[in-house]
């Protein structure tokens, strides 16, 4: 009886504790990985600056006609 009692210890299924204590690790590592790959995928496709684009003259504050 006692090595059946021991294997049930061991068992994630009937020991409350350890099963607990190992998804609250495997949910912690879950959320570590959405907020860092989330700040990779923010970083990859970060402003690059101001880019060099040509305004017509008419359309600038004081316009410019030809």
């Amino acid at each position: 009886m006692s090595q059946e009692l021991e294997h049930k210890e061991k068992d994630f299924a009937y020991n409350w504790v350890s099963s607990s204590r190992f998804l609250f690790y495997v949910h912690a590592f879950c959320i570590l990985a959405f907020v860092l790959g989330g700040c990779y995928r923010l970083y990859h496709s970060r402003y690059k600056g101001k880019p060099e684009i040509e305004i017509q003259p008419s359309t600038k504050y004081t316009p410019e006609y030809k």
